[in-house]
């Protein structure tokens, strides 16, 4: 029997507090739309030209050469290390997250040798215990770590860890798939020699694309490669001449409406002020806190190492993850995230990213939680959390 006619297409509407994707402007959603152009049209090119300058200003960065790859973060996390890391290259990861883990992986299937700086999760590294390995490893090419660790909320701070890499001879990469766009990541001021981010977090675009800005060191690395990369799709030597240049070479299709999308993404970032949308992220990510601290919940991650766009929270004793946020999902419309690796199950991930960081989501949630938490069987004051939660809205 021949099926009948599929349905038009209409998903539901969240309000979008997990760990990524965020909400996204309707802006956004109507740059979408507009007309595809060609690969080599000139006003596609006028188009890529302005990302590109764009993501140099989000970055931090006066002269980085920056670019979108296709794909989510896990592609920029991809092409970093296939094209940095030749086979029998040495990389050091610090690992204090699920994320660094990846890293780790992705380094070694590229037939680097890892070496590994183990963190606890919920821990920053600390820079004399990467100076350690680093003297235990004098060949290492490369050092990697994440700022914003999104299994845990932990925000690593960079500037020692890439002093370090260069005093080692090593490049520094770094992971800002959940700061840039929410925290400062200061490129130039950092020297970072290699940045990935994603398109879905605090950028406020959908997911599909990884930005990407490359400093002098690691462009030399790329051009001076013994072999080519283990990867053509992902190979930025051939797509930094798609990307700059008086004469642009084919690579791949772009996907044309995600670059309309993230284009748009970046005026709004630019257009609120990168120094407003921090203090935005901030103000929400206090809040948030001390509302679920004024619930009796547990915070993994201290204030003085925090991220405020990801903050992990632990479910209290009594309580099962999964049909609590099913019922946040059912009944109120918000997304949160479960825990990951070592966390799973015993740990929420509340986003606070881009579109989705505002006072009212913020009080929005906990109103829920002040209502399913009791009903579940762990006691809260009534309206405890909202009230904590606006004080210091007020005060910030």
């Amino acid at each position: 029997m021949a099926p009948g006619p599929v349905e038009e297409l209409n998903p539901p509407q969240r309000t979008l507090l997990g760990p990524g994707p965020s909400d996204v402007d309707p802006r956004v959603l109507r740059a979408m739309s507009a007309p595809i152009l060609g690969y080599l049209d000139p006003e596609f090119i006028k188009i890529m030209d302005g990302v590109a300058e764009m993501l140099r200003e989000v970055f931090g960065t006066a002269d980085a050469f920056t670019l979108p790859v296709s794909g989510t973060g896990s592609a920029g996390m991809e092409a970093a290390l296939a094209n940095l890391l030749e086979p029998g290259d040495v990389a050091m990861v610090v690992e204090n997250g699920y994320f660094g883990l990846r890293l780790s992986e992705i380094a070694s299937r590229h037939g680097a040798e890892v070496v590994t700086v183990p963190v606890e999760w919920g821990q920053t590294a600390s820079p004399e215990a990467v100076e350690a390995e680093l003297k235990k490893h004098p060949k290492v090419k490369l050092l990697a770590a994440v700022h914003a660790e999104t299994s845990t909320g932990v925000l690593q701070p960079l500037k020692a860890l890439a002093k370090l890499a260069h005093d080692h001879d090593a490049l520094f990469l770094a992971d800002t798939v959940t700061s840039l766009g929410g925290s400062p990541v200061d490129f130039d001021a950092i020297d970072i020699d290699f940045a990935y981010s994603a398109t879905q977090k605090c950028l406020g675009s959908p997911p599909g694309m990884s930005p990407v800005a490359i400093g002098p060191r690691a462009l030399e690395v790329i051009k001076n490669r013994k072999e080519k990369p283990r990867t053509w799709y992902l190979d930025l030597g051939l797509l930094l001449q798609y990307w700059a240049g008086g004469t642009r070479v084919y690579h791949h299709t772009a996907p044309m409406s995600m670059i309309y999308a993230l284009r748009e993404s970046l005026r709004l970032v630019l257009q609120e002020g990168l120094e407003v949308r921090f203090a935005r992220h901030r103000k929400n990510g206090r809040a948030l806190r001390a509302g679920l601290e004024a619930l009796g919940l547990k915070l993994l991650v201290p204030e003085d190492r925090c991220t405020y766009q990801l903050t992990s929270v632990f479910i209290p004793d009594g309580i099962e993850d999964g049909p609590l946020r099913r019922r946040l999902l059912d009944e109120y419309h918000i997304e949160v995230g479960g825990g990951l690796g070592q966390f799973g199950g015993s740990m929420w991930r509340i986003g606070l990213m881009g579109e989705s960081s505002t006072a009212s989501n913020v009080l929005t949630l906990l109103s829920a939680l002040e209502t399913l938490l009791p009903e579940s069987g762990f006691e809260v004051a009534g309206g405890a959390g909202v009230s904590a939660a606006s004080q210091s809205l007020a005060a910030d």
